[in-house]
Parts: C-alpha cells; structure tokens; sequence
C-alpha cells in the first residue's frame, strides 16, 4: 500500500504518538477540573499552548483550541459580529467547503457575500481584490494555500488591503503550517485556522488564531455549554490531542527546510516518471510557487474515479476528501477554468515526508500503466 494523500491526512509523527501517551494512562484528567490531576493537566494545556505561539509567532492568549480548522473556520465566518454599516463578506471561489458553506450560511442571515475570481493556476487577484474589498467589508477570508492545486496566495497584500478598507482578515493556513514558512505576524492577519493532522498530529485537534482585541469585541460562540477558551470554545479540552499537537508542530517546523527539499525531489522524481509520449497528462496550479509535494493531474479521457478504482494499492484523491461522493467535480478546477470532462479526470497526489523514492517510481509506474490501459479499453 502506498499512501499519497496528504493533503487529506497525514500519518502521526512518532514523537507525537509518544508525547500524548502519558494522557491516557497517567495525566488522564480533565484539564478544567480543579484537584492536583486537573491542574497537571492544565499545566500541560498551557505549556503547549506557549510551544505553539512561539512556533506561530504569537502570544499564547492569542490561540484558541478546537477541534480542526473546520470548526475554527465556521467559527469565525458564523460567529463575526456584523454591524449595519459593515455587513460584506468577501473570498474566494476556490476556498474549502467549510468556509464556502458558511458563508452560504452567513448569507442566509442577511450578511452579503463576495466571491473573489482565480487566474488558471489558482491564485487571487490582489487588484481584482482591491476593487472588491470597500468600506462596508467586515471580512476577507483567503486561504494561505489550496488543498487540490497547492497554490499560495497572497496572503500578506490580501490583509494590507483589507486593513486599509477597516476589514478583518481571515486565513485558513492549514494546508500551509509546516509545509512553507509562515509566520502569524509576518502575514498580518487578524485570524488564522489550523489543524494537527496535516503536520503529522492527531486528528481532532486545531487553532484559532485570534488577535488581541477582537476575540469579544468582534466574534460571539456558535456553540454553548462551557465556558473554556475565553468563553468563546465551549467543551473539555483534548488534551492529549493538544499535546501531540504541539510535538508534531515543533518536530515539522523544525525540520521545515529538509522536508521540502526532499519532497521536492520526490515529486521531480514523480512527475518525470509519469510524463511520456504515449500518455498525455496535464499539470495543474503553479508548480514553481506551489506547495513542495502537492500534485493535480489531469489524464485526458480517464475519469479519475476510474484509475483510483483500478489501483487498490496507490492511495490518491480526487480532490479534498469532504468532497468525496460529490457528483459535480472540484469546484477549485472549475473556478480555474478547466472544462467539467477534464476536472472529472483529475487526481491529487500529495507527497510526504515519510514517502520514499520506490513509493514514488512504483506509484508513477502504476498509473502510467494503468491509465495507458484504461485508455485502452475506452477506444481512446
């Protein structure tokens, strides 16, 4: 079996299997409770909580726990408070469905909602931007990379545009942590969603970058129950989620450089093993200024739920797994202005660090030979 997706998930680090451990045979209280196991267990929370603002470049007060960048996302779509003077919402086209589905829900309570265009490659205007963005912005919302292409935006431009309009600024960073430098203060944003099984943690676990000053003053819960992570997070802290969090993004951060090196390599390796004369393939974003192991490609004539279909043992995608049983195909393709019937032929393969060399040659060897059959059987 060979794993490239991800993008998707990633496989648990060891160092973050072996930090948690102790949480569900020792330090196994809950973190809110007030005898000397709850209090150890809080002291872990924070002692994590600092690990992760000094690795994000923020202060600790600033970082909410919840429970992936999904819930941090509805958070702040859904839980902005508008004013009458300041009642647009301004993204992207190709954001994940947990921003584009809040949003739809944002609109249904009289908020309006804008929806920023993307070049061929996946990328954001910032002057179509400037002209969208207007005095009665109250958020933009761009992500710092997209799942399905791997395209990074502007993210910095984004937010001094929307700051000089008197906007917040709403990042999904969490295709970017650990794969490209990124520093909170250095983009300038007023949010930021993370989670801490894209880098290698566990699933379940995530942040909410919230800058001093807005966490009251511009967002309201959407959840109800408890009064943890400043009122604004209701329900008991994972703790050991939060533990192996912040391993998995000190061991990724500190080895940022020599992962993107070799999964660069991994992925020249790849895309020149499956490019040949008898195969057309197409790749898609911006492989230069992309995310070092994200792939999109596209096998005119081969429906990607077809090839996947015809390799049990290769784990790839065809788009971000939310979408997986969609009929329509990715509305990140599309956006970009890829025809439906070539969307429809389209994978993601995302390399990670604990692939290797013969994983990727066999994998590019197999969808080679599996497409070139395929094509085959279709009288293409």
């Amino acid at each position: 079996m060979i794993y490239l997706d991800n993008n998707s998930t990633t496989q648990c680090a060891p160092e973050a299997v072996a930090a948690m451990l102790s949480c569900f045979s020792t330090n196994y209280a809950n973190s809110a409770s007030a005898h000397s196991m709850g209090r150890l267990a809080k002291t872990a929370v924070e002692n994590a909580r600092e690990e992760l603002a000094a690795l994000l470049d923020c202060a600790p007060t600033e970082l909410l726990f919840t429970s992936g960048a999904t819930e941090s996302n509805n958070l702040v779509i859904q839980g902005i408070k508008t004013v009458e003077s300041r009642n647009q919402i301004v993204t992207s086209s190709i954001e994940h469905k947990s921003i584009l589905e809040s949003c739809v829900q944002a609109e249904r309570a009289n908020v309006h909602v804008n929806y920023l265009p993307v070049d061929t490659c996946g990328r954001v205007s910032v002057e179509t931007a400037d002209n969208i963005i207007n005095d009665k912005t109250l958020l933009v919302s761009i992500h710092a990379a997209n799942n399905e292409v791997g395209t990074i935006q502007p993210v910095q431009s984004l937010a001094k545009r929307a700051h000089q309009r008197g906007a917040l600024f709403h990042c999904d960073a969490t295709q970017a942590l650990g794969k490209v430098p990124f520093s909170i203060s250095e983009a300038g944003v007023d949010f930021a969603s993370f989670s801490g099984h894209k880098i290698y943690g566990p699933k379940g676990i995530g942040l909410l970058f919230a800058r001093h000053g807005t966490v009251h003053k511009t967002l309201k819960p959407i959840h109800f129950g408890g009064g943890q992570e400043q009122g604004l997070r209701p329900g008991t802290l994972n703790v050991a989620g939060i533990i192996g969090f912040a391993k998995a993004a000190t061991l990724a951060l500190s080895r940022l450089a020599a992962d993107q090196l070799e999964i660069r390599r991994l992925r020249e390796l790849f895309t020149n093993e499956v490019s040949t004369k008898q195969l057309p393939v197409l790749f898609n974003g911006c492989r230069d200024e992309g995310l070092p192991g994200t792939i999109s490609l596209t096998i005119p004539g081969v429906p990607a739920d077809m090839l996947i279909s015809n390799m049990p043992d290769i784990c790839i995608s065809t788009g971000a797994a939310c979408t997986a049983g969609a009929i329509s195909p990715s509305h990140v393709l599309l956006a970009m202005g890829m025809s439906r019937e070539d969307a429809e032929c389209t994978v993601r393969i995302s390399i990670g660090r604990y692939n290797t060399e013969a994983e990727m040659l066999l994998a590019a060897a197999c969808i080679k030979d599996t497409a070139l059959r395929l094509r085959m059987e279709l009288g293409i």
